[in-house]
């Protein structure tokens, strides 16, 4: 996937989690505004963003091929591989926008991780699909 791409595929992606994390965030037990579930979802997003790019090229690199043929199995690796990378960077975030000790921001981020974890499964396999009908070679 040619670097404009995988910034396209970054952005479409991001939008959706963004938006997605905040509601999520913002349903969570507690008194947190809509702002500071915005700024959580959007803080956490644009973190998730440069892992994006970062993970995906290293898995890219190692799994070359048609990326339509992925299996479910190796789709599923490869989404919990990131999320879980991407756990390190988020659960300081959600302490600091939540004001919540480190195993409560766990458990709010295990929660968010397996709504992305399905988000980005669904994702990634439509958006590997309709690829074939956008830039079809």
């Amino acid at each position: 996937m040619p670097l404009w791409e995988r910034l396209f595929h970054s952005l479409v992606f991001e939008a959706g989690a963004a938006g997605l994390s905040a509601a999520a965030v913002w349903l969570l037990p507690g008194s947190h505004s809509g702002s500071t579930a915005l700024a959580a979802g959007v803080a956490m997003s644009l973190i998730a963003m440069l892992w994006n790019l970062v993970f995906n090229y290293v898995f890219d690199q190692c799994f070359r091929g048609r990326r339509e043929l992925r299996s479910w199995r190796l789709r599923i690796g490869h989404t919990v591989g990131f999320e879980g990378g991407l756990m390190l960077f988020t659960v300081p975030v959600l302490m600091y926008a939540l004001d919540i000790g480190w195993q409560a921001a766990l458990l709010a981020d295990l929660g968010l991780t397996l709504l992305i974890m399905l988000y980005t499964l669904l994702f990634n396999w439509a958006y590997d699909h309709l690829r074939l009908r956008w830039w079809a070679k």
